[in-house]
C-alpha cells in the first residue's frame, strides 16, 4: 500500500506492507537508525518517537496506522546547528547517558515532559520516575536521569520568564 508520513519536517512517500512496523520504516526504510530496537514487544522504550506530538513505542505501531501523521525521530530533535536540546546536554552534564543505548528513547519521551512542564511547577522525581516507567536503562540506575530531567526543567521555565520579559519589552504578546 501506498502511504506517506511527515518525518522530522518532511514529507515521504513509500509503499509499505500491511504488518511493517514504524520502527522497521524509521530504520530500514528511511535510514533513522537514532531510534532502537531493544525487545520489539514495547517493554524497553529504545524505540520511542514522537507521533503528532505523542510519545509512542514505534515497535508496537503499524506504519499502516500512522499514514498522514507527523513523526518526530531523535534525529529530528536536534538543532540545525547540530547542538544539543536543554534536556539532552542536561542529561549530559548529569551523567545521564552512560552506554547510550536507551538515550534515544529516554529523550523522546522525557522531552515530551520537559515541554509540558516549562510553564508550570517543575515534575516531581516521583512523578519523574512514574514517566520513565517503560523506558529501561541497565546503566545510569535511573538518579543521573532523574537529576537531569529536574536540570531541563529548571531551564525551561528559566526561559519561560526570560521570553515574557523580553516580549514585553518589545511590546509584543508571549
Amino acid at each position: 500500500m501506498d502511504l506517506s508520513l511527515n518525518v522530522n519536517g518532511r514529507p515521504e512517500r513509500f509503499a509499505a506492507e500491511p504488518n511493517e512496523l514504524l520502527v522497521e520504516r524509521l530504520r530500514d526504510g528511511l535510514g533513522l537508525t537514532g531510534t532502537k530496537v531493544g525487545c520489539d514487544t514495547g517493554q524497553c522504550g529504545t524505540c520511542v518517537v514522537r507521533l503528532d506530538g505523542r510519545s509512542v513505542k514505534s515497535c508496537l505501531v503499524l506504519t499502516a496506522s500512522a499514514a498522514g501523521s507527523a513523526v518526530t525521530t531523535i534525529e529530528g530533535v536536534t538543532t540545525p546547528g547540530g547542538e544539543l536540546t536543554g534536556l539532552q546536554e542536561a542529561l549530559r552534564q548529569e551523567h545521564g547517558t552512560q552506554c547510550g543505548f536507551c538515550t534515544p528513547g529516554m529523550v523522546m519521551a522525557l522531552g515530551e515532559l520537559v515541554g509540558n512542564t516549562a510553564d508550570r511547577e517543575a515534575p516531581t522525581e516521583p512523578e519523574i520516575r512514574e514517566w520513565l516507567t517503560g523506558n529501561l536503562c541497565r546503566c545510569t540506575g535511573y538518579h543521573s536521569v532523574v537529576r537531569g530531567v529536574q536540570r531541563a526543567c529548571a531551564a525551561a521555565r528559566a526561559e519561560v520568564p526570560a521570553a515574557a520579559a523580553a516580549a514585553t519589552a518589545t511590546g509584543q504578546e508571549a
